[in-house]
C-alpha cells in the first residue's frame, strides 16, 4: 500500500485514487479510511463533510459499507435536507434493508444532476425553482426511461463512478426518494425557510415500482432445472466449492428467499423428535430462529457441506474451529475477507452463477426465486389453504396471497365446484333457491361464488354456515339460533 502511495505521488490516504489500486490494496485502504473517519469527524461534522456513517449511530445494514456517500448532490441546501432525513431514521428507525437508504439518496443525487444543468444558477438557489422545473424533471426521466437511456447523476459499481441505464425501477426510485426528502422538508418548514415553493415539491409524482408477477416454472423448466445431468454442471460455475449447488437445491426444497438460504449460520440444522429441520433468518436483522422442517436428502447435503466448510477452517487457520466459532461459522462462507469465516456469500454472486447456469440449458430466462413460487403452487394443488401457505412460506405478503388464489387451475376445490348444484339452505328467505343451475358453471361463476362463500360463510358439517350477528344490514334475532347452510351437492347429468 505504502508503495502504491508513492507511485500515486500522494501523502494522505484520503487522497488516494482506489480506481488505480489493485484490489488487495484497495480494501486495506478502504477499511483504514472508515476506522479513520470516527477519530477525524464526529456525527456533525459529516454533514458539512457531505457523507453520514451509520456506525455514529450504532447501525449496520446488511451486505453494505456503513458510510453513505452523499457528495454526489451538489447543492448544498438540498444535501443537508438529505442529512437530516437519514439522521432522523437512523436515530429513531433504523432501517433493515439497504433501499431505505439508498432511495432517498438517488432521488436527490438525479434532482441534483438536472438542476445543477437545467435550473438557475444551476438549482443553487431554491428560492429560485418553480413547477416549471419540477415537471421538466419528471418528463426527463419519463423519456430516460421510454428510451433506455442512462442516468444523469453517477453511482457505484465497484470501485468507479458511473451513470446507470434508466429504468422503470430506477424512476420509481427517484421519484420516491426525492419526494420523501423534499415532503419531510415542507411538513417540517425547512422548505418555506429555504423559500422553496410548494408547487415545486407537490409536482414530484409518488411512484411505485409495479413489477410483473413471478410465475411458477413450467414442467419442462423445472425438470430441466431439477436433473442430475444439469445439477452436475451447474457445480462447474462454483469455482471455489462455495456450494452453489447446496444453495439451490435448498431453495427448491424449503422455498425460503434466495437471502435466507445464502446467508444462513453453520449450525443451521438440527433433529427435533427425529424430524430434520432447518433454522434460517427471516427478519433480515440475524435473528436465527425460524425452522421448517426438510427432507433426509437436504438434511444430508448440508451435513457435507458443514464438513467441506470446517475442513476450509482447518486449512485457514491449522486447527479445528472451538465450540463459539463454529455458532459465528457462515455454511457458505465467501472468499475474500473472510479470514474469520463469518461472511456468507451473497445472493448477487449466487444470482450471477445461477443465470450462466441457465444459459446453458437454453430454456429460457429464468430467476431462482421462481422456486418459492413454484412450490406454492405445489401446496396449492394438493389441498393446502393460504393459511398454509403463508405459514410455511413465511411472511408472504396479502398481495402475494391474493396472486396465488388466482392460480384456479391448481385448486381442486374450485374444479369440484365448476360440477356442483349450490341450492339455499332452509334458513335461508328463499328455502332450495338454486344458486346455479343444473348446467355446470363456467370458471369465472364458480369462482366468483366461491370467493362470495369464504366472506360471508364458515365451513359447517352439511354445508357452509352462514349465521351471522348481522345480515345485509339486518340484525338477526335473538330467537334464530339455528344455523342457515347452503348445500353442495353433486350434480348429475
Amino acid at each position: 500500500m505504502a508503495d502504491e502511495c508513492r507511485e500515486q505521488n500522494v501523502t494522505s490516504l484520503a487522497d488516494f485514487d482506489e480506481a488505480q489500486a489493485r484490489p488487495h490494496t484497495r480494501h486495506i485502504v478502504k477499511v483504514m479510511l472508515d476506522q479513520l473517519r470516527h477519530v477525524y469527524f464526529t456525527r456533525e461534522d459529516t454533514k458539512d463533510a457531505g457523507f453520514i456513517d451509520t456506525e455514529f449511530y450504532g447501525v449496520r445494514v446488511r451486505n453494505r459499507s456503513t458510510v453513505i456517500d452523499l457528495s454526489g448532490v451538489t447543492q448544498r441546501w438540498l444535501r443537508d435536507l438529505l442529512w437530516d432525513l437519514l439522521d432522523a431514521r437512523l436515530t429513531s428507525n433504523p432501517p433493515r434493508s439497504n433501499s431505505t437508504l439508498t432511495r432517498p439518496r438517488r432521488g436527490c443525487i438525479e434532482l441534483s444532476a438536472f438542476l445543477e444543468a437545467q435550473a438557475p444558477a444551476g438549482g443553487h438557489d431554491p428560492a429560485l425553482l418553480a413547477k416549471d422545473h419540477a415537471v421538466t424533471f419528471v418528463a426527463d426521466q419519463r423519456h430516460r426511461r421510454e428510451h433506455g437511456l442512462l442516468s444523469l447523476g453517477l453511482y457505484e459499481n465497484g470501485s468507479r463512478f458511473e451513470q446507470s441505464p434508466v429504468t422503470k425501477c430506477t424512476v420509481a426510485a427517484t421519484f420516491s426518494g426525492a419526494r420523501q426528502v423534499l415532503r419531510t422538508a415542507l411538513e417540517l418548514g425547512e422548505a418555506e425557510r429555504l423559500g422553496l415553493a410548494r408547487e415545486f415539491i407537490i409536482t414530484i409524482p409518488l411512484s411505485t415500482a409495479k413489477s410483473g408477477r413471478r410465475r411458477p416454472f413450467p414442467d419442462g423448466v423445472a425438470r430441466a432445472l431439477a436433473g442430475e445431468d444439469n445439477l452436475r454442471r451447474l457445480e462447474d460455475f462454483d469455482l471455489d466449492d462455495r456450494g452453489l449447488r447446496d444453495i439451490w437445491e435448498a431453495l427448491v426444497f424449503t422455498g425460503r428467499r434466495g437471502s435466507e438460504v445464502s446467508g444462513v449460520r453453520f449450525d443451521c440444522i438440527s433433529r427435533l423428535n427425529g424430524i430434520p429441520m432447518f433454522w434460517h433468518d427471516q427478519t433480515k436483522v440475524g435473528n436465527y430462529d425460524q425452522a421448517i422442517r426438510i427432507p433426509e436428502r437436504l438434511y444430508e447435503r448440508i451435513e457435507r457441506r458443514q464438513a467441506t466448510t470446517v475442513a476450509r477452517f482447518v486449512r485457514q487457520h491449522g486447527r479445528p474451529p472451538t465450540g463459539q466459532e463454529r455458532s459465528g461459522l457462515a455454511l457458505f462462507p465467501r472468499r475474500s475477507a473472510n479470514a474469520s469465516g463469518q461472511h456468507s456469500v451473497t445472493h448477487a454472486w449466487f444470482g450471477r452463477c445461477f443465470r450462466d447456469w441457465v444459459d446453458t440449458l437454453d430454456v429460457g430466462h429464468y430467476v431462482a426465486h421462481q422456486a418459492r413460487h413454484t412450490l406454492a403452487t405445489n401446496l396449492l394443488r394438493n389441498g393446502a389453504n393460504l393459511t398454509h401457505i403463508k405459514r410455511y412460506l413465511g411472511q408472504v405478503s396479502e398481495r402475494m396471497a391474493e396472486h396465488y388464489t388466482h392460480l384456479a387451475s391448481t385448486d381442486p376445490r374450485l374444479e369440484d365446484a365448476l360440477n356442483a348444484v349450490w341450492v339455499a339452505g332452509p334458513g335461508s328467505a328463499e328455502p332450495g333457491l338454486l344458486l346455479s343451475g343444473s348446467e355446470p358453471m363456467t370458471r369465472e361463476e364458480a369462482e366468483a361464488l366461491a370467493v362470495d362463500l369464504t366472506r360471508r360463510s364458515t365451513p359447517a358439517e352439511g354445508g357452509f354456515c352462514t349465521f351471522q350477528p348481522v345480515v345485509d344490514g339486518d340484525a338477526v334475532g335473538v330467537h334464530l339460533n339455528v344455523p342457515t347452510h347452503v348445500r353442495a351437492n353433486a350434480a348429475s347429468s
